[in-house]
């Protein structure tokens, strides 16, 4: 059975498939290996899938963690968070809850993209990432940690992440950080277990900051 049938079917639900991604990881590569020396166990990291999960990722674009969480609470406690409360929100409403008029109009085409989160589920990698793309305000970097952490795919790389960028760069001694391209082409020697990779890259990359004293 090849690696890429295997990533079709394999999901990560469990401690366990994050733990097996690990160890295949380790086993296959040295700088890998030291990574998750540095890191220990890996997080799950799943999240919920479905609308909210997109609309809290458009409300976080751009802004700190800590401004995002205060958005996306407001937003909840006006019951704003579903598709029929932005369909039916005027632009000035969502405007003061936090949201930026860009933001409104992502919003509001989210809420109007119909699509069914159910059938994203059995979707090809790929099929996933055309789909949300082709919602405004939703980019492929979205549509990949998505699918990563949402829908819990095990082949996924969001290669364009700039911490994941620069956890490369660190670990593999390269002179440059490596762009969105660059690390694609890396990843392919990840799979199919490309998902936990990012997982570790973004363990490592804490782990390097605190080291400096940044987190």
């Amino acid at each position: 059975m090849g690696g890429r049938a295997l990533a079709q079917r394999r999901l990560i639900d469990t401690d366990a498939d994050v733990a097996e991604g690990a160890a295949w990881l380790a086993a296959q590569c040295p700088h890998m290996h030291r990574a998750l020396q540095q890191t220990g166990p890996l997080p799950l990291r799943r999240r919920d899938d479905g609308f909210g999960a997109l609309f809290n990722a458009i409300v976080s674009q751009q802004v700190s963690v800590a401004s995002a969480r205060a958005i996306w609470d407001r937003l909840h406690s006006a019951g704003m968070t579903t598709p029929d409360a932005i369909s039916t929100a005027g632009a000035e409403d969502l405007r003061a809850l936090g949201l930026s008029r860009q933001k409104v109009r992502y919003a509001q085409a989210l809420a109007a993209a119909d699509i069914n989160y159910a059938a994203l589920r059995d979707m090809p990698d790929e099929e996933i990432v055309a789909t949300l793309t082709a919602v405004p305000g939703i980019g492929r970097w979205t549509a990949e940690i998505y699918a990563m952490f949402s829908l819990g795919r095990a082949d996924v790389f969001a290669s364009g992440d700039l911490a994941l960028q620069m956890a490369a760069q660190n670990l593999y001694a390269l002179d440059t950080r490596p762009t969105d391209g660059q690390l694609r082409k890396m990843s392919q020697s990840w799979s199919p277990w490309r998902s936990v990779a990012a997982r570790l890259l973004f363990a490592y990359y804490r782990v390097i900051k605190e080291r400096e004293g940044i987190l």
